[in-house]
């Protein structure tokens, strides 16, 4: 379902009866369909992206206010409200303090976020989340089967678009992703292994990295093709 929702927000299709089948779905039965890791990342996934272009497509001075807008509870599924923040950082990242650099998990998540969170983060999803800014990385439709290459196609092509190296500086310049969620790669080291692992550092190269600033511009429909 969270699949039709995006293919119909990307087709500027009216989603007002995917939303409602959405809400109305049983806790348990949405439990039941969510019976793996890969199921779990790529509903919340679609579910997110697919959200944020409506929301503010409807309403894009949510966006004045960026901190009421992903904490605030807008998103109604099965029963449940969620706020894009309960969506990214209590299920798909596993109830991890949004500013704790990805190094703390919070004890008191509730009911509905224990149920359907993944048991740990795949930093992967900071590159398929799309949060409505220009620094953001594109759109794809997820699915079960394209999920792990797809998400790699899309990591690889942001990464490699949003990083700059300075061979002279002996710096490479990159998404400020990395520090925001640095936990979640694995810390300094971490991220060097991603960045050699889509192809935006040798191995070995030995090149300092740094972050770029975040540019909070509001660019909707901005998709993978």
């Amino acid at each position: 379902m969270s699949v039709d929702l995006l293919l119909m927000v990307k087709q500027n299709k009216n989603t007002e009866l995917g939303q409602i089948a959405l809400s109305s779905l049983k806790e348990d039965d949405l439990h039941q369909q969510l019976s793996t890791p890969v199921k779990k990342q790529v509903f919340w996934i679609n579910i997110y992206n697919a959200y944020i272009q409506i929301l503010l497509k409807e309403e894009p001075q949510l966006y004045e206010d960026r901190s009421s807008f992903f904490s605030k509870e807008r998103i109604k599924i099965a029963g449940q409200l969620l706020s894009f923040d309960d969506i990214e950082h209590g299920i798909l990242r596993a109830s991890t303090w949004k500013l704790s650099l990805g190094y703390v998990q919070n004890p008191f998540a509730p009911a509905f976020e224990s149920k359907f969170r993944l048991s740990k983060t795949d930093p992967r999803i900071h590159f398929a989340l799309n949060c409505g800014a220009r620094s953001c990385p594109p759109i794809a439709i997820y699915t079960e089967e394209n999920y792990n290459s797809k998400v790699n196609e899309v990591a690889k092509y942001f990464l490699n678009k949003e990083s700059e190296v300075d061979l002279e500086e002996k710096v490479v310049h990159t998404t400020p992703l990395f520090s925001w969620f640095r936990g979640d790669f694995g810390g300094s080291s971490g991220i060097r292994k991603t960045l050699i692992q889509y192809e935006v550092l040798k191995k070995d190269s030995g090149l300092e990295i740094e972050y770029k600033d975040y540019d909070w511009t509001l660019d909707l429909s901005n998709y993978y093709e």
